[in-house]
């Protein structure tokens, strides 16, 4: 008896496949409707996106030679068909300027924001789920922390570095972008430490950095996020205004930077607007997307928040 071919593995890997192109197409009509339905989110990543496509992107458009000093260029040379932002006082085309320092500015605010909330984040988790005398400690560390005038502190450890790094001045600025995320975890710490799904964990024998990490901060991810994007937002303008007073990675390009070189060669009483005005723009469309993606961020953490505005 002659028996034929079986089409089961076919029709298994058919199945497979339309498994697979049902599950890709669920998971992108899920994140369709969450941009959909949040919609400060969507606007504050669009603004944001824009600046970090201007910094990562325009390396390829722009001759980033043309940011060098000594660049053959006439100085003061006002906007034209040529250089479209102008030139400063030192022959360098701004617009291959700003496209080289934005990436080195988000740097710094992403590496401050990111270790702020990682302190934050770790000082709100132990201080809330534990509580008693460690919660009174770390509370306690950190509104003595908030009460420290952390530019004045700021000024003074860089004036105290010959020549900071990124790296340097970004863990400078995270010594003080912490308090908040601690203070935000820490209040949903305390709210979510007394849920069943908590406490089944806890009767089944987990330790506590078990429950912290695999069951609480998956809940308290939209609040980490929030915290992080506040944290960025700190982080970027204390980074700006350590390089303004000249404190900060000085032999790097950054925005602050620009803005401090115009301040030096007194741009503003020369009339050069296009030298302070082209990053004072590039600051407002950052920092409007960051707050708008915040709020965005709050109101998807805390729907009563939503449902209120």
């Amino acid at each position: 008896m002659t028996i034929g071919p079986t089409t089961e593995p076919a029709a298994v890997a058919t199945g497979d496949s339309a498994s697979i192109a049902s599950g890709t197409a669920s998971v992108a009509t899920r994140t369709y409707r969450f941009f959909r339905y949040n919609m400060k989110i969507t606007i504050g990543l669009f603004l944001v996106s824009i600046i970090v496509g201007f910094g990562y992107i325009g390396p390829f458009f722009v001759d980033l030679e043309l940011a060098e000093v000594g660049m053959v260029l006439p100085p003061g040379q006002a906007p034209s068909a040529e250089h479209w932002l102008g030139v400063d006082a030192n022959g360098r085309d701004m617009l291959a300027w700003l496209i080289d320092a934005t990436p080195d500015s988000l740097k710094v605010g992403v590496m401050a924001g990111a270790l702020g909330v990682i302190i934050g984040a770790s000082v709100g988790f132990v201080a809330g789920y534990y509580g008693g005398w460690i919660d009174t400690v770390l509370r306690t560390v950190t509104d003595i922390w908030l009460a420290i005038p952390g530019l004045l502190v700021l000024i003074v450890l860089a004036s105290m570095v010959d020549v900071l790094t990124l790296e340097q001045m970004a863990l400078v600025i995270a010594l003080f972008a912490w308090m908040g995320a601690a203070r935000v975890i820490r209040a949903q710490v305390l709210t979510l430490r007394e849920r069943q799904y908590v406490e089944i964990a806890r009767m089944s024998g987990e330790n506590g950095m078990y429950i912290v990490f695999l069951e609480l901060m998956p809940n308290l991810m939209p609040f980490l996020l929030a915290a992080f994007v506040g944290s960025l937002i700190g982080s970027i303008l204390a980074a700006i205004g350590l390089e303004f007073l000249g404190l900060g990675a000085t032999h790097i390009s950054t925005l602050g930077n620009i803005l401090y070189w115009q301040n030096f060669y007194n741009a503003v009483i020369r009339g050069m607007w296009w030298w302070w005005g082209s990053p004072i723009v590039i600051f407002v469309v950052l920092f409007a997307g960051l707050f708008i993606a915040s709020i965005g961020l709050d109101e998807w953490a805390n729907p009563r928040l939503k449902e209120r505005s």
